[in-house]
């Protein structure tokens, strides 16, 4: 996004991710024909038959899974082979929490994530390509105040000396607060005189004047004067973005809060044949697009359903926007934010239940958690609660009665395992040693009877499923610390991980019976990894590969020289 993504940038970017798709698809056979991949070993997660030798495809469908000699007799004698080698074959991995449009954003504005300091940053932000810009916006996103020496939000003033008549919009690296320069506070015509918006805060000095960095609804702000990105640059981003979620290994996501428009290019792509994964929508249940969906209600396309709809209870803990019970450890006179009051948020979950919607409620803070599950009991009843799936997005910090609660009425906890490892050396200062026990609490939850469906929370994460699966089964960081993992007893086993991407992803999208498993009849969505996510050491996912990625038949990403 720079002073304008050029068409002419937007279209070489189009047709690389349409070369890599075609390059791909290349050798893939033709829809009606049969194809026999045959593996090191296949972990169908299918009971009766756990593992196999290989497995047949026909018509985007699993023809048969077992031995090499039993999937060639069932196949019959003109189906092609493919030998993945020393690979295993998993089921389709399906990412439960992710933002495709946000992934694209940050793809083409300035990655922030990773920078070790405020200097960095700026460096990075100094060196801006291009598409960097939106209009004559200068667009950033993933700072983490956390990774810097001072732990200090940043301010103003550093942009300000840089740029003082170019706007800057830097997403932290939640999507829950936003640095911002004088010249973007201007055009948003925000002062000391402006009130901090329900939900939100704009940070102050001591003269009362806007430090720069809006925390929660504040950002929308700045948000609403921001140019939207042009046809060709949205068309850009999300094509990277399906692009590189192919290549993490993904087969499918669920994009957790999609606006309209974004929906309407997916909605057409599918149409056209265009769409590279399955795409489960959580419809956008905060911004102006609501009622548009709820006029609407739910969609099934060929691999774009819209089935779900995204509030947000509270921001993050990072930002110490999540909403706790008590105030913050390491803040006194703070418990953090709701973003929709109690009153408003049943209001809108009624409505969207009376559409149809399965309720995905984004809740991080204590607070925020009770308030989704009183609120979900309260409206939809215990039984509506299980019949409807309806999720709880993080579900990150919980009192211990309330994961009880949650589990024991069929509520579905969508979490990120590398939110935990990217968290574990500030969260417990943000909410002391009590409360930390019910944080990040996996093997809780599963044990009071939640159904767990894994993501990364992209952009927020990385998109890449092989560092998921080894955050969930290790809570380390890459360089294995802390010793043992933090707080173990809540890591997931191999086998426990492997589901959460698979069966327990398609069992939060009402897609257990045709995805999730790779049994005969179920949809041909499959990888193939370099490395067992099961029974291998877990650093050896940190260098393991996607070397494939198959959806219905048909290959998506295929690695160089495969």
């Amino acid at each position: 996004m720079q002073r304008v993504l050029s068409s002419l940038a937007a279209v070489l970017l189009l047709a690389c991710v349409a070369g890599c798709t075609r390059r791909a698809s290349d050798a893939t056979p033709s829809p009606s024909s049969t194809t026999v991949y045959v593996a090191r070993q296949v972990r169908t997660l299918d009971p009766e038959r756990p593992r196999a030798e290989a497995l047949a495809v026909r018509d985007g469908k699993v023809l048969a899974t077992g031995t090499r000699d039993e999937v060639l007799a069932a196949a019959g004698g003109d189906a092609r082979v493919v030998d993945l080698g020393d690979a295993t074959v998993v089921p389709g991995l399906t990412d439960a929490h992710g933002h495709l449009a946000g992934l694209g954003r940050g793809l083409s504005s300035v990655m922030l994530v990773g920078a070790s300091s405020r200097e960095e940053a700026l460096q990075r932000l100094g060196a801006a390509p291009p598409s960097a810009f939106q209009a004559d916006w200068l667009i950033g996103h993933g700072w983490d105040q956390n990774d810097w020496p001072e732990k200090a939000f940043p301010t103003r003033a550093e942009l300000d000396a840089r740029w003082p008549s170019t706007p800057v919009a830097l997403w932290r690296i939640d999507g829950h607060a936003l640095w911002v320069n004088g010249e973007a506070l201007r055009r948003a015509r925000i002062t000391r005189d402006t009130k901090d918006p329900e939900g939100g805060r704009i940070l102050r000095g001591p003269d009362g004047e806007a430090t720069g960095v809006l925390v929660d609804n504040a950002m929308d702000l700045v948000s609403a004067v921001i140019p939207p990105p042009t046809d060709e640059q949205l068309e850009a981003q999300l094509a990277a973005a399906l692009a590189r979620c192919a290549e993490g290994g993904m087969t499918g996501v669920h994009d957790a809060g999609m606006d309209l428009r974004t929906f309407h290019l997916l909605k057409r792509w599918d149409a056209e044949g265009r769409l590279p994964l399955r795409v489960y929508v959580m419809a956008d249940g905060m911004g102006p697009d609501r009622e548009a969906y709820l006029a609407m209600g739910p969609f099934q396309g060929n691999r774009l359903t819209l089935r779900a709809v995204k509030f947000s209870a509270d921001g993050a803990l990072g930002s110490r926007g999540a909403a706790l019970h008590a105030p913050y450890s390491d803040e006194a006179d703070h418990q953090g934010l709701l973003l929709l009051n109690p009153a408003e948020y049943e209001a809108r979950v009624r409505a969207f239940l009376g559409r149809g919607f399965q309720v995905a409620t984004h809740a991080i803070g204590d607070r925020a958690n009770t308030l989704v599950v009183d609120t979900l009991l309260r409206v939809a009843g215990p039984e509506g609660v299980r019949a409807g799936r309806h999720r709880v997005e993080h579900a990150q910090v919980m009192r211990l009665e309330d994961i009880e609660r949650l589990g024991a009425n069929g509520f579905i906890a969508s979490v990120q395992p590398t939110h935990a490892t990217s968290d574990m050396p500030w969260a417990q200062a943000r909410v002391g040693p009590e409360r930390i026990r019910g944080a990040y609490a996996w093997q809780r939850l599963k044990a009071a009877g939640a159904t767990l469906a894994l993501g990364s929370d992209f952009p927020v994460e990385r998109p890449d499923m092989l560092a998921g699966l080894y955050a969930a089964r290790t809570r380390q960081d890459a360089a294995g610390q802390p010793p043992g993992g933090w707080l173990p007893d809540q890591r997931l086993g191999g086998q426990e991980a492997l589901e959460g991407f698979t069966v327990g992803t398609a069992y939060a999208a009402f897609a257990e019976k045709v995805r999730g498993r790779l049994q005969p009849g179920m949809d041909a969505d499959f990888v193939a990894l370099s490395v067992d996510p099961v029974d291998a050491q877990p650093a050896e996912l940190l260098t393991g590969q996607v070397r494939l990625t198959v959806v219905a038949g048909a290959d998506v990403y295929r690695a160089p020289g495969r």
